[in-house]
């Protein structure tokens, strides 16, 4: 293990405050495909893998991964080991830790289960950790004052201080720029980036409520602020990044030594544009949806091809049908999805399937959709794909197979597919 010291993240900051544009994306999924996916990379590049966990995702009680912070670490823990990735190289985070999963609750029950899930991530040795109390609760007056924020987002923080565990000194990130989680709904809705003097007063509130608490060693380990850049995404379209646009914001940080920005909802950015935005100074990228969107792509491109080997050519296999599976998922249980797709029951069906905010992955885990995709592999891997198939359907994943870099079995596909955007990211940053 390392010994206690400067945190990964903090010496990557570090390095691109020295001028050698270094940035670390972050891994936000709990699907083992794509963290199987994301381990091969990293250990490819050689690099840390960071991987962040929401506090709806995995809490006390389970989330909705079924996962509480100890058991979502386990779980991280044997995947490193199986992969042969260094444990040690492995960063946990907590993303929005605080009381939004309780917001419903009044302020004070709210905030006693929000500290309760910063302990659990804090034993389970969560180390990079986003504190985030902007969702008012029931009985707060609106809008919610940016000092009642900062100092519920410090009370936090003190519980984290006080149970840490682990060979690293926990580091902090701060902020309330956050994006509409599954993203903005139309084009029309704009799009505001942080302005310096928004930055400037949120870091002074969060750093006036960690003195107040006595936090000042940890405010020493906030290494960064969450801000909107200008990106964004929704169900058919992507705002793109202009740094033109977010020159202000990004030179504004370079006040602040050993803090950089963190972008969310960073997905589906050209290459170009993830690049230029490390070099800008928004040294932390955050990905989720898209990889799940690339998971996607490549089971519907498998079963595509499961179609054609089992009608075509008479194949004597029970199809997975897995992309029925998924929609009968989906219309059984749709509070995943419903408030995120409106319009006529044609364009649902559209979104359930290919919108890039992509609600699906909510849905791989429940088991008659396991069972479906254990069913694709499977009767993949006993037919043998086509070259002349896998061209058809997965021209990326063809030509790594016959220059020997790719094995064509299915769930090596399908995982290469996912690390297709892992690569995007990996320019990006290393």
């Amino acid at each position: 293990m390392r010994s206690r010291g400067l945190h990964p993240v903090s010496e990557i900051i570090s390095l691109h405050e020295s001028g050698s544009t270094r940035g670390i994306y972050s891994v936000c999924s709990s699907n083992e495909l794509v963290l199987q996916a994301s381990f091969t990379q990293a250990k490819e590049d050689d690099s840390f893998l960071l991987v962040e966990s929401t506090c709806n995702q995995v809490n006390q009680y389970g989330g909705y991964t079924g996962m509480t912070p100890a058991s979502f670490a386990g779980y991280m823990e044997r995947m490193a080991e199986k992969a042969g990735f260094p444990v040690e190289r492995l960063i946990l985070g907590g993303d929005h830790l605080g009381p939004t999963v309780w917001k419903d609750e009044p302020a004070e029950t709210a905030m006693d289960k929000a500290k309760i899930l910063v302990r659990e991530y804090a034993e389970a040795g969560f180390s990079k950790i986003h504190l985030d109390a902007s969702a008012p609760c029931a009985g707060d007056h609106l809008p919610l004052p940016d000092e009642t924020v900062a100092l519920r987002s410090a009370e936090l923080c003190s519980v984290m201080e006080e149970f840490r565990k682990g060979e690293m000194d926990p580091v902090y990130v701060v902020g309330t720029e956050v994006p509409v989680p599954g993203g903005v709904q139309d084009h029309d809705e704009g799009l505001h980036i942080t302005g310096p003097a928004e930055a400037a007063t949120t870091i002074a509130n969060a750093r006036k409520a960690f003195e107040r608490l006595g936090l000042e060693g940890a405010w020493e380990r906030v290494v960064a602020l969450v801000v909107q850049p200008g990106v964004e995404f929704g169900n058919d379209f992507i705002i793109e990044y202009d740094r033109e646009k977010a020159a202000d914001l990004s030179g504004f940080i370079e006040e602040y030594p050993g803090m950089t920005l963190e972008a969310h909802s960073t997905d589906y950015q050209k290459k170009r544009a993830l690049r230029e935005m490390v070099e800008d100074n928004f040294t932390i990228l955050k990905v989720g949806p898209w990889l799940t969107f690339a998971l996607r792509e490549g089971i519907f491109a498998l079963s595509a091809m499961e179609r054609e080997l089992v009608s075509a050519l008479g194949r004597r296999a029970v199809p997975s049908g897995i992309e029925d599976v998924l929609e009968q998922e989906m219309l059984a249980n749709p509070d995943y999805w419903r408030k995120y797709y409106p319009g006529p029951p044609g364009e649902q069906l559209l979104q359930r399937k290919f919108s890039f905010s992509d609600r699906v992955r909510y849905y791989w885990q429940r088991p008659p959709v396991e069972n479906a995709l254990e069913r694709l592999f499977s009767n993949l891997a006993e037919m043998e794909i086509p070259l002349s198939l896998l061209s058809q359907h997965m021209p990326s994943q063809y030509q790594a197979v016959r220059d020997g870099r790719l094995k064509p079995e299915p769930a090596e596909l399908v995982r290469d597919k996912v690390r297709e955007v892992l690569r995007t990211y990996s320019y990006a940053c290393l």
